[in-house]
């Protein structure tokens, strides 16, 4: 297999996803309800046949429906089977595909977390939009962790790091450099926006491995992991961090390959706006460098969006491989996003591309995809396949049994909690705290000591006055006396002198 048939054109051409250019991204766009979710579905089928692992974002619910077989019972056979003998799809036949079901809040699949440390500083900073200094203080941070061999696993370990050298920071400037309290509370402030949208759901372990999200089922075929985001789509700076932190896990570990026969896993980010609404410019050159470089390591990405405009020129200008649903044009705005959309496409001299974007309808696409020499394709007017999955969710008893054969089994859905960089400083405190009590007895015991030795001579000193007042005192009575003594002696002289 070289190819995934997407359908066939108005010119009765077939548009085929060349699977060595599959690396090179692509990007489905239309309205809500144009067929979206439907392509990406039938894209995910023809990865999954080629044996290549699939990671998609399923948003409404509705992607599950991979794992399930399609059916004559559906209420939509009749049209299906209309559709594939229409675009000459003779071998068109229902099936199900290798499913794995992952949540960030493990309620509707595996969980999926990763560590503070493996997000490492400089991503975390892109994220919360940091300052220079700030980042600077997160790099402190971090360096100062791994020194003292303190584990960085949750929101809850940097924050006692960040909080440890705001305290210590005196003691630590001259080997780290000059911490800033005013920059770890702006730290301190971010990471709390961060907890409120829910990343400490994220951060934790045991942590995702990205072997378990590329893999194969014992006939060959890659496994589509199904990411459920109906509610983590509430949280776009969460689906954000999640997503980068994905990309750049892939693009640190897998090594250089060029441009493989096939894709060695496709990504399918739905809602893919929430990516950059409001996005620091750090941040969008973070995901421009990724799409740009991750394409040689075999990764393909796939942005689904409603408008092209959706995403930055920067990150457009990495995308071969375009299908544009139906656009509708109800505003100057809108208007303008039609003609941006059109031109980006190679034009086809049977009809103005401009005026069929707004003329599509339901499960048709203006298709452009490259060509064996890396070319883009001259955009034709396509109907395209129908899936052979279910189209619709899976039901709840139906995601249970999938997820009872999952070959991760329940690794991921028991959080692990083993010591880290909060207890070990809470314990560090505690020994500080220990140190400062004893050392505050000791002094108040040498005080007292010192009191005692201080009052024990005074008493001495006053005992000697007594002794003194007393000898004082006989001193002057034998003065007395004498004196008397000697004026009556004295006087019984003179007296007998006299009387001779």
């Amino acid at each position: 297999m070289t190819s995934i048939f997407i359908g066939k054109d108005t010119d009765g051409k077939d548009q085929e996803l060349l699977l060595h250019r599959a690396n090179r991204h692509g990007l489905i766009a239309g309205a809500t309800g144009t067929g979206k979710t439907v392509t990406l579905q039938i894209l995910s089928e023809g990865f999954s046949r080629a044996g290549v692992p699939v990671f998609a974002v399923d948003v409404k619910g509705d992607l599950s429906g991979i794992s399930q077989s399609g059916s004559k019972a559906h209420k939509l056979h009749d049209k299906l089977i209309a559709r594939a003998a229409k675009i000459g799809l003779a071998d068109y036949t229902y099936r199900a595909f290798p499913t794995m079901f992952w949540d960030l809040y493990g309620k509707n699949g595996h969980r999926v977390r990763t560590t503070i440390t493996e997000m490492g500083p400089t991503l975390l900073s892109r994220l919360m939009g940091l300052t220079d200094v700030q980042e600077g203080v997160m790099v402190i941070a971090f360096d100062v962790a791994e020194d003292n061999d303190w584990p960085l696993l949750d929101l809850k370990d940097l924050k006692s790091t960040l909080t440890f050298i705001a305290e210590s920071r005196k003691d630590l400037a001259l080997e780290y450099g000059n911490i800033s309290s005013q920059s770890v509370g702006a730290i301190m402030r971010n990471l709390l926006v961060l907890e409120r949208d829910g990343a400490d759901e994220f951060f934790g372990e045991p942590a995702l491995k990205l072997s378990d999200i590329m893999r194969t089922d014992m006939s060959g075929q890659g496994i589509v992991s199904v990411l459920d985001a109906q509610q983590l789509i509430n949280n776009p700076r969460l689906y954000s961090t999640f997503l980068l932190w994905l990309l750049s896990e892939l693009f640190e570990e897998l090594p250089e390959i060029g441009d493989p026969d096939k894709p060695v896993i496709a990504f399918f980010f739905d809602e893919a706006h929430l990516l950059f609404d409001d996005a620091p410019r750090a941040l969008v050159q973070k995901i421009e460098q990724v799409a740009r470089l991750i394409r040689s390591k075999g990764v393909g990405i796939y942005f689904v969006t409603q408008n092209p405009t959706d995403i930055p020129d920067s990150v457009l200008g990495q995308i071969g491989n375009r299908i544009q649903h139906a656009l509708r044009a109800y505003t100057p705005n809108d208007q303008k996003a039609i003609r941006a959309s059109a031109g980006a496409f190679r034009p086809n001299p049977a009809f103005k591309t401009e005026d069929v974007i707004s003329d599509l309808g339901v499960g048709e696409a203006l298709v452009s995809v490259l060509d064996a020499k890396g070319r883009p394709g001259i955009v034709g007017q396509t109907l395209i396949r129908p899936p052979s999955s279910r189209l619709g969710p899976a039901t709840d008893a139906e995601r249970k049994t999938v997820m009872s054969r999952s070959p991760v089994g329940s690794q991921y859905d028991e959080t692990i909690d083993r010591k880290s960089a909060y207890e070990m400083l809470a314990e560090k405190r505690k020994k500080i705290a220990a140190a400062k009590a004893a050392e505050e007895a000791k002094a108040a015991k040498e005080k007292q000591a010192a009191k005692k030795a201080k009052t024990k001579p005074t008493k001495k000193r006053r005992g000697r006055r007594r002794q003194s007042a007393w000898e004082a005192g006989t001193k002057q009575i034998a003065r007395t006396i004498g004196s008397q003594l000697g004026r009556q002696i004295v006087r019984g002289i003179l007296g007998g002198l006299m009387r001779r």
